[in-house]
């Protein structure tokens, strides 16, 4: 082998080296002590790798490959640690005397100590800032008022300004975009038409439609970076739950067009499909299992969402099984029924306005209130005014059954069951909780479901008069 050979295998070993991660640790008061380098990922704090300082408190995390960029932390119990930001430079030096954050040096990255001079200046304007509301919050004068909030609105000029000089010194760094991630812009009310300024509805609108068309406007989520701070989870949650209209026509599409802009990035999509899964089958909104079958269908059946475990599809797979057939919107499924007396009750032959198909067994301790409570404020009331109501005992006991109608006097409505279960109800109408409360309009389209008795009232109320 030649000596040029030799120096060029030598020349990319050391390039290759050079590609990964040294971070030397000064930290005189965990002597002789563990220290770990953490990072965050999501929700959670991780292990990267840990070192054992020596008598003077020095010591070296080290590794072959560089680690993602993002908000990491040096970490000795749980009591005492500190943050720093890791950006592209990745072989470094960090000294502190303490475990407070503002206080260490780096030398060897300058992103890394850009940021601890940005925390420094946070904290300063946030001292400025406690101090001149707190005179706010005290003065009584107009005019004085009015400065101090003219002084306040300078701290946030100034904040503003300290991120473009970051952007400037820094253009490309991670740095950059972590100080200004959480930044929503407001609306300036004042550039709106005099008729929505005045109309307090017109402006509610106008403030959430800017917040939704600019609520990503500093946070890039197509970058994976964010995954490595705190940021991003609370970031998805607050858009998908307060900044999106809460209904599933208008989730759906600013959901699927997120995941398409994510899909490139193997680990966000993954985050944010199953963030979107569960949120949509755990929501508290009518109708937004719709948006977790489409999910399901469309990402984890059609084989894209490739972390998926066999044990996990199964469990989607059975909410799908017993979710898609009673979506809000779809035609409930037709069933027929015997009733108490014999005879066969077929639910889409019911002529009336409003149908409200009711499934309960006796002994369910929600279904003893809401039972007799809904026939009573509900159903007696309306009963004359176009609504009709298709009551399924759930069980197989009918001398139970007939205890329990005797006793709150519920023959008025269709009462019906299905003893050797041979209709499947509790598949297509999920009955895996009682009460099940499926509101029905004239053509059997289910328009409502879950609902409480002050619920029912309400729609029937508004469909009936």
């Amino acid at each position: 082998m030649t000596k040029q050979l030799i120096f060029l295998l030598l020349f990319i070993s050391s390039q290759v080296f050079g590609q990964g991660y040294k971070i030397k640790i000064k930290l005189p008061q965990a002597a002789n002590k563990k220290v770990s380098l953490a990072y965050n990922y999501i929700s959670s704090v991780y292990i990267q790798d840990t070192t054992l300082l020596d008598e003077n408190g020095f010591g070296v995390w080290q590794g072959d490959s560089i680690i993602p960029q993002g908000l990491y932390k040096v970490y000795l119990d749980k009591d005492n640690h500190f943050d720093f930001l890791l950006g592209a430079d990745q072989q470094f030096t960090i000294s502190n005397n303490s475990f407070k954050a503002d206080q260490m040096q780096i030398e060897g990255s300058e992103e890394t100590a850009e940021f601890v001079k940005y925390l420094l200046f946070f904290e300063d304007l946030k001292k400025q800032s406690a101090e001149l509301n707190a005179k706010l919050k005290a003065s009584s004068a107009e005019k004085e008022k009015s400065e101090l909030t003219e002084d306040l609105k300078e701290l946030t000029t100034s904040l503003h300004a300290y991120w473009e000089t970051i952007g400037e010194k820094l253009p490309n760094s991670f740095l950059y975009l972590f100080v200004k991630a959480n930044y929503v812009p407001s609306l300036d009310i004042s550039e709106l038409p005099i008729e929505i300024q005045e109309d307090d509805s017109l402006l509610f609108q106008a403030r959430f439609s800017f917040q939704r068309q600019h609520y990503w406007d500093n946070f890039d989520y197509t970058d994976e970076r964010f995954l490595f701070t705190p940021f991003y989870k609370n970031k998805l949650e607050t858009w998908y739950t307060n900044v999106l209209y809460p209904a599933y026509d208008s989730v759906k599409p600013y959901v699927y067009k997120f995941l398409e802009d994510v899909k490139p990035n193997k680990r966000i999509f993954q985050y944010a499909t199953s963030f979107f899964l569960n949120s949509s089958i755990n929501s508290n909104i009518m109708g937004m299992d719709a948006l977790f079958v489409d999910l399901a269908n469309d990402f984890y059946f059609s084989g894209e969402a490739f972390w998926a475990t066999e044990e996990s599809m199964k469990k989607i797979r059975e909410n799908v099984l017993f979710k898609k057939d009673n979506l809000i919107g779809n035609i409930a499924p037709d069933l027929t029924l015997e009733s108490f007396d014999g005879e066969f009750v077929n639910l889409h032959q019911i002529d009336a306005e409003l149908t409200i198909l009711l499934i309960y067994e006796p002994n369910c301790s929600h279904c003893k209130v809401f039972v007799p409570e809904f026939y009573k404020e509900v159903y007696l009331p309306n009963k004359d005014k176009g609504l009709e109501v298709y009551a399924i005992y759930s069980m197989d006991n009918k001398e139970e059954w007939e205890e329990f109608l005797n006793k709150h006097n519920l023959f008025d409505w269709i009462n019906v069951w299905d003893e050797h279960h041979d209709s499947r109800f509790k598949i297509t109408y999920d009955a895996r909780e009682t009460p099940g409360v499926f509101v029905l309009d004239k053509d059997k389209k289910i328009i409502a479901k879950k609902m409480t008795v002050e619920q029912l009232q309400e729609i029937v109320k508004d469909k009936l008069n």
